[in-house]
Formats: C-alpha cells, sequence, structure tokens
C-alpha cells in the first residue's frame, strides 16, 4: 500500500510539473503574438515527451480561461495560440498529435454544451478558431466532424449574440458542401430572423456564392443597418463576378447602393462598380459595361452608374472626338456599328449603349460649366479666374463633343429615327441632346423648327390585326407611343422655340393640321390618336390656358371639334386620349366649361373600364385644383357637400340619377361598383377604385383647403379607406396599398380634426368589416374568423393612428424664423382632446354598446 501511495504521489508530482510547465507556456503566449512561434515548439515538445499524461495537465490549466468572460487582448492571443497548437497537431504530426486534436475537440464541444454562457462563449470561439487554420487534409474522422457540426448547429440558435457569430463562423468552412445542405438552410432561416446586427452581418459574410443566396444577400442592401449594408457590397464584390449575375440583379444592387442614405455603403457599392465590374470584369470599357446594365429597359440605372463614374472622376473625357465622330466618315472607328442601308450624310448608327453614354457626358459637362460660371460670378480676383477657367474648359469641352452644326445633329438624328424601332432608344437620347444645343441663330432655329415639325408630324407607329384593323404601338395616349418620347420632343422643341416664344403656336399649328381630318370626319383611329397625342403634349407644356386662347387656333374650338367627339369616339384608345385631353384643359381652363364636366361625368359613368378609370383621374384632378364648390357650379347645380349613409349608393344605370347627383357623390358611389375593382391590363394592375382611392386620400388629407366638405362627409371617406386598405381584393394593388399607407402614416398627426375624424370613423368602420352584420356576408367557421381577425387588426390599426404623436406646429416668429410649437399647442379650451382622443373613442363604444 505505502509503494502504491509513493508512486501515486510521483505520477502527481508529474503532472503538477506538467501543468506548470503547460501554465508557463499558456503565460507567456499571453504578452505578445510574436513569441507564438517558439512557443508552438515547446508546447509540441512537450506532447511529444509527455503523451500519456499530457492532455490532462492541458484541460486541467486551461480551465480558467472558460471561467475568463472578457475578452481582453491576453485572453485573445491565447485562444489564437491554442488555435496555431491544434493547427500544428494536424499537419504532419505525430499520430499522438491527431490524437490529442480529436481528444481536444470532444472537450471543447462539451463545454460548448455547457449551462455556463461563458464556457460556452470560449468553446465555441476555440472552435472557430481551429476550425478555420484546419488544413483541408486534417486526419480528422467524418463521425467527429458530424459532431463538431450537430453541436455548431444547436449554438447558432444560442441566446446569446457572441456565442451564435463563433458558432456561424465555425459552420462557415462546411456550408459550401453539398452534403451539409441542411447548414445553408439554417443560416437562411436565421438570417430572417436575427435581430442582432454583428450576428447578421457574419451570417451574410459565411453564405456561399450560389443561386440561393444571390437573392437572400442582395436583399441585404435594404437592412436597417449600415454595416450590414455594406458588407453586402463587400460580398457581392468578393463572390458574385458581373457574368454569374442577372441584369435584374446587376441593375437592383446598383439602384440601391448609389441611392443608399449612407455615405460608406454608397462608397463600397461604388468600389464594386469601379474595381470588380469596370476595370476587372469589361476592362475599364465603361459603355461594355453600360452593355451588361440593358440601358434600354434600366435606363435611369445607366444614368445614376454614369454619373457616378463621373463624379469620381474614372470616364476620361480629355482627347476625345464625341459625337462628331458620328457623322463624319473615320477609318479609326473600331467597334462603331455601321449600317450601310441607313447611312445620310457619311453618318453611322450607334447603340444604345453609346447614346446614353455621350448624352449623360454631356449633361455633366453643361451642368458643371454653368455651376462654375455661377461660382465665378460670387467670386473676386484668382477664386474667380479660377473658377471662370473651369467653366470655360467644361464648354470647350462639351463644343468638341456634340455635332460642329445644327444640321450635323439633325441628321444624326434623322438616321436614326428612319433606322427602324431597334434605334427608337437610341434616336431619343439623342433628341434630349438638342437641350446642349444652341438655337438662337435665325437660320438654325428655322432649320430646327423644321425638324420639330417633323417630329410632330410623324405618325404613330402602328400594325394590321388579323380582322386588317390598324392597330398603334404603344401606351396610344402620348406622342410617339410613350411617355418618354413625347418628354424628349417636347423638350427639343420648347428649346428650339425658347428663343421666339412661338412654342404654342408651332405646336398649335401642327394640332390644326392634323386635326383637319377629325373635323371632316375622315380620320381612322390612328390618325384621331395622333392629333389627341400632339394636342395632349400642347395643353401639357403650356404655361397656362390665357398663352395658347389667344392664338390662331381657338381651343374653345377645339373642344368642341376634337375633343368632345374624341370621347364619345367609338375606338377605345382615342376616347381615352381624349378624355386626357380633356382633363388637361380643365386645369388649365380658370373657367371650367360645363360640356366639359359633363362629358368627364359621362364617359365616368357609361365607359368602359379603361375609359373610366382615366374619367376619373381626370374628374379627381380637376376636383383637387378647382376644388368641388367650382366645379358644382360650372354644372349649374347648388351643392350640397355632405354625403349620408343613406345617400352614398348611385343607380348608375339611371341616367337621371347620374347626371344630378353632384360629383363628390358620384365619385363616393362608384366604390360600390364591384365590375370597377377589377384592374386594369394598360394601366399596370391599376384600378378604378385604386385611382378613386388615391384621390379621397388626397382630399382628406388637404380637407382645410375645401372648407365646403362636411365633416361626415370626411367620416364616410375614412371609413371607405379603411375597409379598401384592409380589404382582399386591394392586395396586388401595390401603388394603392403604398399610397394609403403614406397617407395613414400622416394624416392622424397632421391636426387634432383628423384625429376626431378617425375616432368617430371607427366604430362603422369595424362594422363595415365584421362578418354577418350590416349586410356584411359571414361564410364558414374558417372564413368567419378570418375576418373577424381582420376587423380586428383594423381597430387596432386606427387605434394606433389615433395615438400617434402630433407633429410640431410651424408658426412665423417675430424675428422672420420659422419656429416649432410642440405638439401641446393645439391643447386649448376650444379643441378639446375627448373629441379626439382616447377618451372620446371609449365613449362612443360604450354608447354603441348600450
Amino acid at each position: 500500500m505505502a509503494g502504491r501511495r509513493s508512486m501515486d504521489d510521483r505520477e502527481a508530482r508529474k503532472h503538477n510539473q506538467l501543468a506548470q510547465k503547460i501554465g508557463k507556456i499558456l503565460d507567456e503566449t499571453r504578452t505578445s503574438s510574436a513569441t507564438h512561434n517558439r512557443k508552438l515548439k515547446d508546447l509540441s515538445s512537450l506532447l511529444s515527451q509527455s503523451q500519456p499524461h499530457f492532455f490532462s495537465a492541458f484541460t486541467k490549466t486551461l480551465a480558467p480561461l472558460f471561467d475568463f468572460q472578457r475578452r481582453a487582448p491576453a485572453s485573445e492571443r491565447v485562444v489564437h495560440f491554442l488555435a496555431a497548437f491544434c493547427r500544428s497537431c494536424a499537419s504532419g504530426a505525430p499520430s499522438h498529435g491527431t490524437s490529442f486534436l480529436i481528444n481536444f475537440l470532444h472537450f471543447l464541444l462539451a463545454a460548448a454544451a455547457a449551462a455556463s454562457k461563458t464556457a460556452r462563449f470560449r468553446a465555441c470561439q476555440i472552435i472557430s478558431e481551429i476550425i478555420l487554420r484546419l488544413p483541408d487534409d486534417a486526419d480528422v474522422g467524418n463521425e467527429q466532424w458530424d459532431e463538431v457540426i450537430e453541436t455548431l448547429m444547436h449554438r447558432v440558435k444560442d441566446k446569446v449574440p457572441v456565442i451564435r457569430i463563433y458558432a456561424i463562423r465555425a459552420l462557415s468552412r462546411f456550408v459550401n458542401g453539398s452534403e451539409n445542405s441542411d447548414i445553408l438552410d439554417l443560416f437562411l432561416e436565421a438570417l430572417s430572423l436575427e435581430q442582432n446586427v454583428e450576428v447578421r452581418k457574419t451570417l451574410l459574410l459565411s453564405l456561399p456564392p450560389s443561386s440561393a443566396t444571390s437573392r437572400v444577400i442582395i436583399d441585404c442592401t435594404l437592412d436597417e443597418s449600415e454595416s450590414v449594408r455594406k458588407a453586402t457590397y463587400c460580398v457581392l464584390a468578393n463572390k458574385f463576378p458581373l457574368q454569374s449575375l442577372s441584369i435584374k440583379l446587376r441593375t437592383l444592387i446598383l439602384q440601391r447602393g448609389l441611392a443608399d442614405r449612407s455615405d460608406a455603403v454608397v462608397k463600397e457599392c461604388l468600389k464594386l462598380l469601379k474595381d470588380e465590374w469596370l476595370v476587372n470584369c469589361c476592362k475599364g470599357d465603361t459603355v461594355e459595361l453600360l452593355k451588361y446594365l440593358d440601358v434600354e429597359t434600366y435606363e435611369l440605372v445607366g444614368e445614376s452608374v454614369m454619373l457616378a463614374l463621373l463624379k469620381a472622376g474614372v470616364v476620361r473625357l480629355h482627347d476625345v472626338d464625341g459625337i462628331q465622330k458620328y457623322t463624319f466618315s473615320s477609318s479609326d472607328n473600331a467597334g462603331v456599328e455601321e449600317s450601310g442601308e441607313f447611312a445620310q450624310h457619311n453618318i453611322q448608327l450607334v447603340g444604345a449603349e453609346v447614346a446614353l453614354y455621350w448624352r449623360v457626358i454631356c449633361r455633366h459637362l453643361l451642368m458643371e460649366a454653368q455651376e462654375k460660371g455661377s461660382d465665378a460670378a460670387n467670386a473676386v480676383g484668382t477664386e474667380a479666374a479660377l473658377y471662370a477657367a473651369e467653366a470655360s474648359d467644361s464648354n470647350d469641352l462639351l463644343e468638341r463633343i456634340l455635332p460642329v452644326t445644327i444640321s450635323d445633329y439633325i441628321d444624326l438624328v434623322r438616321a436614326h429615327i428612319n433606322a427602324g424601332p431597334n434605334y427608337r432608344f437610341a434616336s431619343r437620347q439623342l433628341l434630349l441632346l438638342g437641350a446642349m444645343l444652341d438655337f438662337s441663330d435665325a437660320t438654325n432655329r428655322k432649320m430646327a423648327s423644321a425638324f420639330v415639325r417633323e417630329l410632330l408630324l410623324k405618325p404613330l407607329e402602328h400594325e394590321i390585326d388579323d380582322e386588317g384593323n390598324k392597330v398603334a404601338l404603344g401606351d396610344c395616349i402620348n406622342l410617339g407611343g410613350d411617355r418618354e418620347w413625347a418628354d424628349a420632343v417636347s423638350a427639343l422643341a420648347r428649346k428650339v422655340h425658347s428663343a421666339s416664344g412661338e412654342f404654342e403656336e408651332a405646336v398649335l399649328e401642327v394640332v390644326e393640321e392634323l386635326a383637319q381630318p377629325c373635323r371632316e370626319r375622315t380620320a381612322d383611329s390612328i390618325q384621331w390618336m395622333h392629333c389627341l397625342s400632339v394636342t395632349g403634349l400642347l395643353l401639357e407644356s403650356a404655361k397656362s390656358f390665357g398663352s395658347v386662347r389667344s392664338k390662331a387656333i381657338k381651343l374653345d374650338d377645339l373642344l368642341q371639334f376634337l375633343l368632345l367627339p374624341g370621347a364619345k369616339h367609338v375606338h377605345l384608345d382615342v376616347q381615352r386620349v381624349a378624355i386626357r385631353c380633356l382633363g388637361l384643359l380643365g386645369l388649365l381652363d380658370r373657367k371650367l366649361s360645363k360640356e366639359l364636366i359633363d362629358q368627364l361625368r359621362q364617359s365616368f359613368v357609361d365607359g368602359p373600364p379603361p375609359t373610366s378609370r382615366m374619367a376619373s383621374t381626370a374628374l379627381i384632378d380637376l376636383l383637387l385644383w378647382h376644388g368641388p364648390w367650382e366645379i358644382e357650379r360650372a354644372s349649374g347645380k347648388n351643392p350640397d357637400m355632405q354625403l349620408q349613409d343613406n345617400q352614398t349608393s348611385v343607380n348608375f344605370s339611371d341616367v337621371d340619377e347620374t347626371s344630378s347627383v353632384e360629383l363628390l357623390h358620384l365619385l363616393y358611389a362608384g366604390f360600390d361598383r364591384d365590375d370597377w375593382i377589377i384592374s386594369v391590363p394598360s394601366d399596370e394592375s391599376e384600378s378604378i377604385h385604386a385611382v378613386l382611392g388615391e384621390g379621397f386620400a388626397k382630399i382628406l388629407l388637404l380637407s382645410n383647403k375645401y372648407p365646403s366638405i362636411s365633416a361626415s362627409t370626411h367620416q364616410l371617406v375614412m371609413v371607405k379607406l379603411i375597409c379598401l386598405y384592409f380589404s382582399d381584393h386591394t392586395k396586388e394593388l401595390q401603388r394603392l396599398r403604398q399610397c394609403l399607407s403614406v397617407f395613414f402614416e400622416h394624416y392622424p398627426s397632421l391636426s387634432p380634426k383628423h384625429k376626431e375624424v378617425v375616432s368617430k370613423a371607427f366604430i362603422p368602420a369595424v362594422k363595415s368589416i365584421w362578418p354577418g352584420i350590416n349586410g356584411n356576408a359571414g361564410g364558414s367557421a374558417h372564413t368567419v374568423s378570418i375576418k373577424r381577425k381582420r376587423a380586428v387588426q383594423a381597430s387596432r390599426f386606427m387605434l394606433q393612428m389615433m395615438q400617434a404623436p402630433l407633429y410640431a406646429k410651424e408658426t412665423k416668429a417675430g424675428n422672420g424664423y420659422n419656429t416649432r410649437d410642440s405638439a401641446e399647442t393645439y391643447d386649448n379650451s376650444d379643441e378639446s382632446s375627448v373629441e379626439w382622443g382616447e377618451e372620446g373613442l371609449g365613449i362612443r363604444i360604450a354608447t354603441e354598446f348600450l
């Protein structure tokens, strides 16, 4: 017994001595990382010499580290040393090194499942460092790795964020493997639920590049945290080459990044754009980069990319031929598209990317020259001379880029227009260049005026259907079939006639020429749409009704022989464009015409859904612009701007009723037409209900401008908007839902009277949604349950609206500056909070129960 006790004492002394040696080595690694390489050799030597007792002494010595909570530099150095030691054990070491590594991993896994959060943290931290440093050929069995992965996957859901971070870092080594798809699924699930910013950032950095993760990673560009958004662009730059992303995703990345509210995120996105996509993928060719972005579809994104590169000084503008090289024959134009069929006066056709490229550059130079010129005018001395020189440089460069003469410019644009629809985008970009040209010379202006007239008289593009009818291409409303083309022609026309001030007269002459067949009733539907689209361009661009009333052709006559007959035309598209013109004419005219209002009302009531939608838009605009009182007075009615519950419905098949009811009542009754809830295909999933909802929301928001509308009408409208917002039928109407969401957010905070409207609309709104009462449909138990939940949701929503704080009220101080009063400014004796507060709502609910 004594011999055995003596032997145990010697073993204990050896164990303690070994632990002291290990402790000394670990203690020396705490002070500096420079000693790690030397101490690795010392510790490896101890492992070789004391194999039977090393592991127990090592773990005993390491135990205090698992109780140390702080992440001090000294403890972090020890963790890094342990990871390096495990790497050395797995890299060419004797078999006992691998055995130690496996035992140590088992020890750490046990600590990772401990109740102590400090122990779990240290265990996951060390495991993470070990896994990230181990070589790929480490002699660790699959069973051991499976155990490690299983434990770490549990720790991804740990309640302590730092533990989740290290568990995710460790698993990131395995997430690329196809056999570990469950890890990727766990990461994607955790990312969607994670609240901690640093954990989300770690998850983002750990996701592998794939089609399954690309969309999730790009969605992180909308993260509320700046650091996560910034990390997203780092991941996209390092893991996703330009060619691996679809055009839609490329443009989405740039659209969000370049418009981010954080300068740091914008800088990171610009780094991705410049260093990775432009330099690495496109060899520094900006036009080639634009080809990857499909600028014909995503023009605004291409424009923002060009502006960002110009601002960053990436695009070199000096020593270039600019657009001039496309108007003269040259043997140096490698890469320029040529077509002998469309060549005109040595014109060379350009692609969409080239046209956008030069249009943005010219616009940038023009703005830069104007800005520097303004700075020079406001400065003195050397500073003014410097600004003036910079403005002169920009103007000189712009002059070298633009066509030499107006004739060259017109020939260039005309050649692209004649080249057909494939060059439509390039033609429009070149048209926009006209804003940078000088038309002050009478000869140039005459030449350009003839070209503008040519553009206005150019027939609409159309095709013949199977029945031999002409079908217009485009939206059938704007000149040329699309809004952008009409805006480009209008901008050029205004620029050409800016010196003479004859824009309206020039366009009216074109309208008169196009309207002749319409007046004689010999025009087909294409000619009608063409004439009305030019008329719309005129009315939209006119500064006032007086600026066009005194010209050669009177708009009163235009109303009689063109607009009113067009609104009654048998062709649906002719009706729509004519009604649009009627609405524009009503906005320009200070004295509304009864015939105009009556025609819009008739089209609203009797027209097919697309026509009724256009009429509802025009009527809402006129009501907001002139006010309901003026509209009723123009119609010869004595208005009573008060809606009653028993007067809101209108029989749309009764001509007498629809013609006699006030416009506000008529529009409100449109909510009850079920056939109008469906979307209008030609208007991007928007329905007539969406137009009415948006219009009435504006009326409520601007209610102080329409005192003739009674308070009870406000309450009925609020009830209708609440029901519309929570209706199943409006889920697909994204524009309407976004509009109402913004409206409900701001409306109650503007005024106590608005809160009172919400309070008084509370009970009627809930009763309108609750199933089985007030004529509401019931249904199965499941359906009734869903409808009740929706009513409860609506009631909570309205309560939140009432609890929203009032905005500070801006007042004019004596010193002339705006000051802001607190919300208590509204709490006075005249406006008791009982009427619009929760107390008043409680009284109304109690009264309803009684």
